[in-house]
């Protein structure tokens, strides 16, 4: 990819397909199940006025936004997958001063504004699983940069920076 720099090295490729198997299952739960012929995901458990429809568009567009803007932080080390690149160190500014993981987490903000918007089990049970694949990737691409990267790197940064909630420390 041409905004994309050089890659060095790549995690597992089974635990890449992993990811991917949950991410879309969440996906599907999330948006197609509505849509679908089963009754039990047509049910709604609540619904919300127009105001408050609006207010939920927001937060899903505000948490696309803030992915964006860590997208936009990374320039030529962004990469879907988890891999080292020319170049590679941590990056602390921007939305990584706030979360080490803010694409994550704006997508995961997104997804969870869009689940109480629908408002169906299907979708609060969609961005749980898309919420745990993300989880489980950010603890995959952490060891990975620790071992890349070197261990006081990475862990100066993990030590003052939370890793997917801003502001709560686990």
């Amino acid at each position: 990819m041409p905004w994309s720099g050089r890659t060095e090295k790549r995690d597992s490729i089974v635990a890449e397909l992993s990811f991917r198997v949950m991410f879309y299952s969440g996906v599907i739960l999330l948006f197609a199940f509505p849509l679908s012929r089963f009754q039990i995901a047509q049910v709604r458990l609540w619904r919300f006025r127009d105001p408050t429809n609006w207010i939920l568009a927001m937060l899903t567009t505000t948490g696309l936004a803030f992915t964006w803007w860590a997208r936009i932080q990374l320039g030529s080390l962004w990469s879907d997958q988890v891999v080292r690149k020319a170049g590679h160190r941590v990056v602390d500014r921007g939305p990584y001063r706030l979360v080490r993981h803010p694409i994550y987490s704006g997508l995961i903000f997104a997804a969870l504004a869009t689940a109480i918007q629908q408002g169906t089990w299907f979708a609060l049970f969609g961005v749980a699983v898309f919420s745990l694949a993300f989880y489980l990737k950010a603890l995959r691409e952490e060891r990975f940069l620790r071992r890349e990267l070197g261990e006081h790197a990475y862990d100066a940064y993990a030590r003052k920076t939370p890793m997917l909630v801003p502001f709560v420390r686990a």
